[in-house]
């Protein structure tokens, strides 16, 4: 089963690894979400080292 995925940099959704601008293309739609998440804690805490590095924080 294919899935829309979207360019981030023209904004155009297609069903292709590739858009028509040459650029890669990701998945549409968000990951899914579960209040039961056992590894949530350590991807907040990874983003937030990767905020810090980044210069955003």
């Amino acid at each position: 089963m294919k899935h829309i995925l979207k360019c981030h940099i023209c904004k155009k959704y297609t069903m292709k690894e590739e858009c028509t601008c040459g650029n890669k293309t990701v998945m549409a739609k968000p990951l899914k979400y579960s209040p039961d998440d056992k590894y949530g804690s350590y991807r907040r805490k990874a983003k937030l080292i990767e905020y810090v590095r980044g210069g955003f924080v």
